[in-house]
């Protein structure tokens, strides 16, 4: 016949038996714990996705090649316009032929009233090649330097001018276009 274990004391058991908590720490039926980084991770691989998705959203629109596979010279954007550089045409133009006599525009007739003018000396040089290479310098500012030839006791010089500037502001003009290039002048006030 059989025995009843269950109706058996300790004396015949060696281990008691394991009861239903026990058992179901074992192993997890909570459905909670894992589900849980479940969906942390399904809602960062969402947020990526849409991230990238808004990215393409913000691209430029790019148009499809022709059949070709060629794009159209209109498609394509126009090449930034080139330099240019007009002193290789003004300068050959600008001869000291055609330039007055120095001394006329530094100094007003002897027929005018006598009045005050302003002049920029804007450089003094013992070569004409570098007076010359000033004169070039100022013509591509737009202004009107005029070179003077002098002598004295310690040589020859050759002085580039600017002017003569009936009022302050034309001169004060001058003078800044000439500043923002580099070059030093020096104020000279005449007449009166």
């Amino acid at each position: 016949m059989g025995r009843d274990y269950a109706k058996t004391g300790k004396s015949g058991r060696k281990h008691p038996p394991a009861s239903k908590k026990t058992a179901a720490r074992g192993r997890n039926t909570n459905p909670q714990g894992s589900s849980g980084w479940r969906w942390y991770g399904a809602g960062v691989i969402t947020g990526v996705f849409l991230s990238f998705l808004a990215y393409l959203g913000s691209l430029p629109p790019t148009e499809a090649p022709g059949a070709g596979g060629h794009t159209t010279p209109a498609a394509e954007e126009p090449a930034p316009p080139k330099p240019r550089f007009d002193f290789y045409t003004m300068l050959p133009e600008q001869s000291l032929e055609e330039e007055p006599p120095a001394s006329e525009p530094a100094r007003p007739s002897a027929s005018a009233a006598p009045r005050e003018y302003y002049l920029l000396q804007a450089g003094s040089f013992r070569q004409r090649e570098d007076a010359d290479r000033r004169r070039a310098e100022l013509l591509l500012l737009g202004l009107e330097p005029a070179i003077e030839e002098s002598n004295g006791e310690n040589g020859r010089w050759f002085r580039v001018y600017l002017g003569p500037f009936d009022s302050r502001s034309k001169m004060s003009k001058a003078r800044s276009l000439t500043a923002a290039q580099n070059i030093d002048t020096l104020l000279l006030k005449r007449g009166g």
